[in-house]
């Protein structure tokens, strides 16, 4: 072949788009770290704002659902009008919206406030991707530039607890959401110099409709299961769980008749992108269900301060960046899909150990550790292998959507395990109380166990007492029927990923 009919080399990525790619890891941290903050500062903020059961958990996990609800609309007004324009609005947004959070005065208020959140958050998560998709037109670095970036979502999620125990331990619980104000000043400053411009050359039209059942979706379902689970079986609930299903049906039909869907489900159709997703959304529910739980046992059942269970928790970070760097070096050597299996089947060792969680933190911190680590290859790679499997007139649809299945496995296993566990709690605690504690207060430590420990501390030492222990061990009972349910989730992961396995070939599979 003659050096004229030679093809034509990807340029490379230079010094500037790595800076770019250092920028765009702001909003990558953060959108994550702002799932996982909250966790620490919950008992001082339950103590202040008093929610209820059903708004304890709206406030963990109404952020999740509105990023989860919006990724792919924003997605698609990136390539309309922008990704760089798009990220910027959104970290406009953010900061705007996390002063609002800090300053709330109520919990409807805080509910508020986050679920503004998690529409700027999502801004920022998919116009980073596609904008990093461009920067890095080279197929080698563009693989090691998503790793980079993921490893910085991970590592927000991971770091949040101990960010948050930092500042809570010098400030109020506000302080936890002021964080982000001079990250998005950063982003805002540096942005429009270092990163370009990117859009696509023929998006569609944004319809509405789709815009609006995509937000109904979750949060009618994710409410008829919170309010199942915390109030029992009643009608009205179920009536709104089935509501939500029969929405997400209607959206799902409206997809498949549009010229210019809102989310493209042909994607789907490609083993190499769906079967990542799906994976994705598991590791999502696994891993931000258990840490919600494990920030609270650090706390509220071992009784460390909000810096102490930060610390408690920093072994998690540092492992995962480690397998993350370890897995994403291995690529060359093995396939992608058998380091996701493996890493799923050792996690199970995680829950095992989560099981036997009692007074001593080492036990559940390992348990932390090992969960994590083995869920790390997956958050690692599936991105890349997501990116890389859609054709590249959709890869900003596929990051949206890859996107969306992170984030929404995140906010499911906060409101679905949160809210399993909120009631497991709940039973064992009617079945433990001791005598003498008032029906009033009964209902209200059967909601929380903040609203618990809040009430024993106003009874006499006699009542007191007893009741905070019999709270504590409620909590503790629910996680290990929290650990029993995550074992044969972990099982179909693995599962899942020895069909990657099967589906792809290894050209597919490998990060090009």
């Amino acid at each position: 072949m003659s050096a004229a009919e030679a093809p034509e080399l990807p340029v490379r990525a230079g010094a500037r788009e790595w800076a770019a790619l250092a920028v765009l890891g702001v909003p990558a941290v953060l959108v994550m770290m702002n799932m996982s903050v909250l966790y620490l500062a919950l008992p001082s903020l339950s103590a202040e704002l008093r929610p209820g059961g059903a708004q304890l958990l709206w406030i963990t996990d109404i952020y999740g659902f509105m990023v989860a609800g919006a990724l792919v609309t924003m997605g698609t007004l990136g390539d309309r009008l922008g990704h760089r324009r798009i990220l910027l609005i959104g970290a406009v947004l953010f900061a705007c919206a996390s002063v609002l959070a800090a300053c709330s005065t109520s919990a409807g208020m805080l509910i508020a406030a986050r679920a503004v959140q998690g529409i700027a958050a999502a801004c920022l998560a998919p116009s980073s991707l596609a904008l990093i998709r461009a920067l890095f037109p080279d197929s080698r670095q563009r693989t090691l530039a998503i790793t980079i970036w993921m490893m910085g979502f991970m590592g927000g999620g991971a770091l949040g607890p101990l960010v948050g125990g930092v500042l809570l331990h010098f400030s109020w619980w506000g302080a936890v959401f002021l964080l982000a104000v001079p990250a998005m000043a950063l982003l805002l400053v540096t942005g429009p110099f270092l990163i370009p411009e990117s859009r696509a050359t023929a998006a569609g039209r944004l319809d509405a409709v789709s815009v609006v059942l995509s937000l109904l979706t979750p949060l009618a379902i994710v409410f008829g299961i919170k309010d199942l689970a915390v109030h029992g079986f009643a009608l009205p609930s179920a009536g709104v769980l089935a509501a939500g299903l029969a929405i997400g049906t209607i959206f799902v039909r409206r997809q498949r008749r549009l010229a210019h869907p809102l989310l493209d489900l042909t994607l789907f159709r490609i083993p190499a992108f769906a079967v990542p997703i799906a994976g994705m959304a598991l590791v999502g529910i696994l891993l931000f269900g258990t840490s919600l739980l494990t920030s609270q046992y650090l706390q509220l059942v071992l009784g460390f301060s909000p810096l102490e269970a930060g610390l408690w928790q920093l072994p998690t970070a540092v492992t995962g960046t480690v397998v993350a760097l370890v897995v994403s070096a291995l690529t060359d050597r093995i396939r992608p899909a058998v380091l996701m299996t493996a890493g799923a089947t050792l996690a199970v060792a995680g829950p095992v150990l989560l099981t036997q969680a009692d007074d001593n933190p080492f036990v559940l911190v390992c348990g932390s550790v090992a969960l994590f680590a083995g869920l790390t290859p997956f958050m690692a790679l599936g991105t890349s292998l997501v990116v890389d499997a859609a054709p590249s007139e959709r890869a900003g649809s596929a990051s949206a959507i890859s996107e969306t299945g992170t984030e929404l496995g995140g906010a499911l296993g906060i409101a679905v395990m949160g809210s399993v566990a909120t009631g497991v709690y709940g039973g064992y605690l009617t079945d433990h109380l001791p005598p003498g504690v008032p029906p009033e207060v009964a209902r209200a430590a059967r909601e929380t166990l903040p609203a618990a420990l809040e009430a024993a501390r106003r009874l006499p030492e006699s009542i007191g007492v007893p009741l905070a222990e019999a709270a504590r061990e409620a909590f503790t009972h629910s996680l290990h029927v929290h650990a029993l349910i995550t074992i044969p989730l972990l099982a179909a992961l693995a599962l899942l990923t020895l069909t990657l396995r099967r589906t792809t070939s290894r050209s597919a599979e490998r990060t090009r």
